[in-house]
């Protein structure tokens, strides 16, 4: 199985339509060479793999960092502040991942 095909099944569990109305940003990941990124666009996403020529923010970590965000066992700001998350573009935007898909 794909990593983009793993994520997408725990995503689409855990999305909040109502938390992305009016929401339009792409969230690129890069988990140790594994790229995909997460298009959030007024209460709909699509996950696609790859990487996107402008996202909103790059998030770089290991894919149990990311499984941890998603599931509520790693709180996202410990672990940038233990530089298990590492950040570029519009970083407040990436607290609001957890927003998006609460645990």
């Amino acid at each position: 199985m794909s990593t983009v095909a793993q994520y997408q099944e725990i995503l689409a569990s855990k999305f909040d339509k109502s938390a992305a109305q009016g929401v339009d940003e792409v969230f690129q990941f890069n988990l140790e060479g594994e790229l995909f990124h997460l298009v959030i666009n007024d209460g709909s996403y699509d996950l696609i793999e790859g990487e996107h020529d402008d996202p909103s923010v790059t998030l770089s970590l290991k894919g149990a960092t990311l499984k941890g965000l998603l599931d509520g066992s790693v709180n996202g700001m410990t672990a940038f502040m233990m530089g298990k998350i590492k950040a570029a573009g519009n970083m407040m935007l990436a607290t609001k991942l957890t927003q998006l898909f609460p645990a």
